[in-house]
């Protein structure tokens, strides 16, 4: 195992998977959890094989225990699966990072791996909150270089002046962001959603307009049972947080706290005001 990165973040290399032209897609939790399903529905087509891990002082301090008792720290998560010939490397993970420094650290960290992996194009996903929405759901689209323009509106994706409304914020913005200042390129799909937990409305439209620039087909008909499955998870955290914490108990004598973005095991990009 190869371990590089910065100090408080660092990438661990788990094998050297032999690729060709891969794109990497990043889904970790946010607005509808529309990235992380589509990054989940990607992961059931085909077997993954884990390639990179990045962990980092910014993640929440929690470990995590599988079913044989053994633990592990807390990681964004790097897999590769191939379909239909094209190759493809999934961001995934439980949570984003606690500190604003965090952010910028480990995004850099995905930065770096896309570019030892010799990654074409990013493609960082998200939901736009929209009230009342009627009609066909729209992927709202924003780009590190103008050369990505044209194919992603040829798939479907609207470019709309000074939309999203008050940016992009977490992982999804910052690899907009960072990508273009190292001329990395990445592109931002946001599909719009209500402010249901779970929007696997969301999800599926950015599936589709995957399926089309990858050149790929995916099983969007099995969507549902992947946001049934992270439903019941929310509702398993929800359970214990009401078990755990005492109604007149103090804000700041709470272990979970779902009230608390920074203390939700999911962390900071459970909430936000505009896709991670």
């Amino acid at each position: 195992m190869t371990t590089f990165g910065e100090e408080d973040t660092a990438i661990e290399r788990l094998s050297e998977p032999t690729l060709s032209d891969p794109i990497m897609i990043e889904g970790l939790p946010g607005v509808g959890f529309v990235g992380k399903l589509v990054v989940e529905q990607l992961s059931e087509e085909q077997d993954v094989t884990p390639v990179a891990r990045i962990v980092s002082e910014h993640l929440a301090p929690q470990v995590t225990v599988d079913e044989t008792g053994l633990g592990s720290l807390s990681s964004i998560e790097i897999n590769h699966v191939r379909l239909d010939g094209q190759d493809l490397l999934l961001v995934c993970g439980d949570q984003q990072a606690q500190t604003g420094v965090g952010y910028y650290r480990i995004t850099n960290a995905i930065l770096d791996a896309a570019a030892s992996f010799d990654v074409a194009t990013i493609y960082a996903l998200g939901g736009v909150p929209v009230q009342g929405i009627e009609g066909n759901r729209a992927v709202i689209g924003a780009v590190s270089a103008e050369s990505l323009l044209e194919p992603l509106a040829a798939a479907g994706v609207e470019f709309r002046e000074e939309e999203p409304a008050g940016g992009i914020v977490g992982v999804s913005g910052l690899l907009l962001g960072l990508g273009a200042r190292r001329e990395q390129s990445v592109a931002c799909l946001m599909g719009e959603t209500t402010t249901y937990p779970v929007d696997r409305a969301g999800a599926r439209v950015i599936l589709e307009v995957l399926e089309s620039i990858a050149s790929i087909d995916i099983g969007v008909e099995t969507l549902g049972t992947q946001a049934d499955e992270l439903e019941a998870l929310l509702r398993e955290l929800e359970d214990v947080q009401e078990g755990v914490v005492e109604p007149d108990e103090e804000p700041g004598l709470r272990y979970i706290d779902l009230s608390n973005e920074k203390s939700f095991p999911l962390g900071e990009g459970y909430r936000p005001s505009v896709t991670p």
